[in-house]
Formats: C-alpha cells, sequence, structure tokens
C-alpha cells in the first residue's frame, strides 16, 4: 500500500541555513518593527483611551455575530429571544454592542452558528 503523506513531504525538503550575526550586523539593522520614539511617547491615558476602543470594538464584533447568527435562523429579534431563552433586552443590547454574550450564552451562539437545526431541534424539547 502506497501512503502519500503531504506534510513528511514538505518536512523532507526543508533546508536548514546556519547563520553568524555579529556585533556590527546588530548595530548596523533596526531591530523589530516599532517605532521606538512613538512608544516612547505614549502616555498612560494614550494606553487606556486606546484599550477603551479595542474594547468597543470587540463588542460591536460581538454584536454583529450575533445579528448574524440571528439572520441566518431568519427570527425577529422577539422569536430568537423566545427560541433560547433570553430577554428580549438583552438580545438587543447584544446586537447594539451594550453588552457581549459571555459563557453558556457565547457557546450557545457558536451551536447556533454551526449546527442550526440541531440545535434548534434541541431547544425546543421542552
Amino acid at each position: 500500500m502506497n501512503y502519500h503523506d503531504p506534510i513528511s513531504e514538505r518536512f523532507d525538503v526543508m533546508k536548514t541555513v546556519r547563520m553568524t550575526i555579529t556585533q556590527e550586523d546588530l548595530a548596523s539593522r533596526s531591530i523589530g518593527r516599532i517605532n521606538a520614539a512613538l512608544v516612547d511617547a505614549t502616555t498612560e491615558a494614550d494606553l487606556v483611551r486606546q484599550m477603551a476602543a479595542d474594547e468597543a470594538d470587540a463588542m460591536q464584533d460581538a454584536g454583529r455575530f450575533v445579528r448574524r447568527v440571528r439572520h441566518r435562523l431568519g427570527l425577529s429579534q422577539a422569536e430568537f429571544s423566545a427560541r433560547i431563552d433570553v430577554s428580549l433586552e438583552t438580545i438587543r443590547n447584544w446586537e447594539q454592542g451594550k453588552r457581549s454574550p459571555t459563557g453558556a450564552a457565547k457557546s450557545l451562539l457558536k451551536i447556533l452558528d454551526g449546527a442550526p437545526k440541531a440545535a434548534l431541534a434541541a431547544l425546543s424539547r421542552r
């Protein structure tokens, strides 16, 4: 039996290259991809502001995900709320990015996204 393993084949053609780096090489090159002057000029207030912006973006991403799952199921917010047994206000807060689903709710949304028919069938058994 002839077994073809593309991963092993790929590793068979890899080569090892050895390099020696001297102090002169290091001195002539900039290390990394950061702008050291910009990093040094960054204040704590800048960091706090960026963290808040990152958090807001994450909340919007979660809201878009919830909305996408609900739309894929073809349900209104009220119908979706009733099907997953979560308050309508919570659904609205998720979709508007005011709150983000966590824990079991986040897992349920992933299941609804991946296997909607099975998830809805399981949820309808009460």
